[in-house]
C-alpha cells in the first residue's frame, strides 16, 4: 500500500465560473491536464481547494467529480471540519467515491484541547476503512501539534502518516526517524527539495498544478542521489515559486497560470478572495510567461 503514495500529489485547485460557481468542466480539465505530468496523485479539497469557501453541495460535488478523473492516479481527500460529525460524513462519502486516504486539519478557530483533537482523528478513523493522514500546518489553523499528538495519533494503524507544512525540519526529521513505516509529506512547495533530503516519502503543493513536471523530476533527482542537480532546479523553481507569492495569494496566482499557460480556466479565488494584481498579471507577460512555459 505504502508505494501508491510516493511521490508527488498535486494540491488541486477548485475551478469557478464566471458566474462564481462551481465549474465542473474546468475541474475535469484541470486533472486531465495534471495526469500528463507524471505526478503520482491528488489531494483534493485541501487549503488550495478552497474547501472551507464551498457549500456543503458543492464539496459534495467536487468529490464525485475529481473521484471520476482521478484516473490511474492516488487520490487524497481532504475532509477537514469544524465538527467531528461533519468530518466523519465526508469521509465516509470520500471512501465510498474510491479514494485511498482521508485526510485533516486539526479543527480549528475554537481552542480544542490535545485529547480532544486525538479524539477528532480516531473519530474518522473508526468511520472508514481507508488510512488517514494527518496534515499539519500551523500557519493556518493557529497552532500545531504538540508532540504528544503526533505520536498517539502515529502509533495507530489506521494514520497513514502527515502531510507536513512547517519549516520545523527538526521535528520533522524526529518524526522520519522514529516512524519509519509512516508516510510523510513535505508541505511547502519552495522547501521541497529540504523535506526529500530529509527522507519525506513525497510532497503535496500547491504549484504543482503548474510546475507539476519539474516537481517531478526533482523528486526523481533526489531519488537517484543527485542532490546538487536537485538544488539547482530547487532554486530555479523558488524564483517561479517567488513571484507567485508577490500576486499577495498563491491559489489565485496558480490559477492565473493555469490560464495563461494551459488555457484552462479555473476562475478567480472565492469572496473574500479574488483575482491577481493587474500589475502583477503584465508582470507575468513581460518577464514570466516563457519561463513557466519552458523552463527554468
Amino acid at each position: 500500500m505504502k508505494e501508491e503514495f510516493k511521490g508527488i500529489f498535486s494540491a488541486l485547485l477548485t475551478a469557478f465560473g464566471k458566474d462564481g460557481d462551481f465549474c465542473e468542466e474546468a475541474q475535469r480539465d484541470m486533472m486531465r491536464y495534471e495526469r500528463t505530468t507524471g505526478i503520482a496523485g491528488f489531494y483534493v479539497g485541501g487549503s488550495t481547494g478552497e474547501a472551507f469557501l464551498l457549500s456543503p453541495e458543492e464539496r459534495e460535488r467536487l468529490y464525485t467529480v475529481c473521484a471520476e478523473e482521478l484516473g490511474d492516479k492516488t487520490g487524497i481527500a481532504h475532509i477537514g471540519a469544524l465538527s467531528t460529525r461533519e468530518a466523519v460524513r465526508w469521509a465516509k462519502l470520500c471512501e465510498s467515491l474510491g479514494y485511498k486516504a482521508v485526510s485533516s486539519v486539526t479543527p480549528f478557530y475554537y481552542k480544542f484541547s490535545t485529547d480532544e483533537m486525538i479524539g477528532y482523528y480516531r473519530a474518522i478513523a473508526d468511520a472508514v476503512d481507508v488510512p488517514v493522514l494527518l496534515y499539519h500546518i500551523p500557519v493556518l489553523t493557529g497552532g500545531g501539534y504538540e508532540r504528544r499528538l503526533f505520536d498517539e495519533l502515529l502509533r495507530d494503524g489506521r494514520v497513514l502518516g502527515v502531510k507536513y507544512t512547517s519549516s520545523d525540519y527538526f521535528t520533522f526529521e524526529r518524526l522520519r526517524r522514529e516512524y519509519p513505516d509512516k508516510i510523510l509529506y513535505n508541505g511547502f512547495d519552495e522547501t521541497c527539495l529540504c523535506g526529500l533530503a530529509m527522507g519525506a516519502d513525497g510532497a503535496i503543493g500547491s504549484t504543482y498544478n503548474v510546475l507539476g513536471e519539474r516537481f517531478v523530476k526533482l523528486y526523481s533527482l533526489v531519488e537517484d542521489g543527485d542532490l546538487k542537480a536537485a538544488a539547482r532546479l530547487q532554486h530555479g523553481l523558488n524564483d517561479l515559486i517567488a513571484f507567485l507569492l508577490k500576486a499577495g495569494d498563491v491559489k489565485a496566482a496558480v490559477k492565473y497560470v493555469m490560464k495563461a499557460k494551459n488555457g484552462i480556466d479555473a476562475g478567480i479565488c472565492r469572496a473574500p478572495g479574488g483575482d491577481v494584481p493587474e500589475e502583477w498579471k503584465r508582470e507575468y507577460e513581460r518577464e514570466y510567461a516563457e519561463r513557466f512555459a519552458q523552463g527554468n
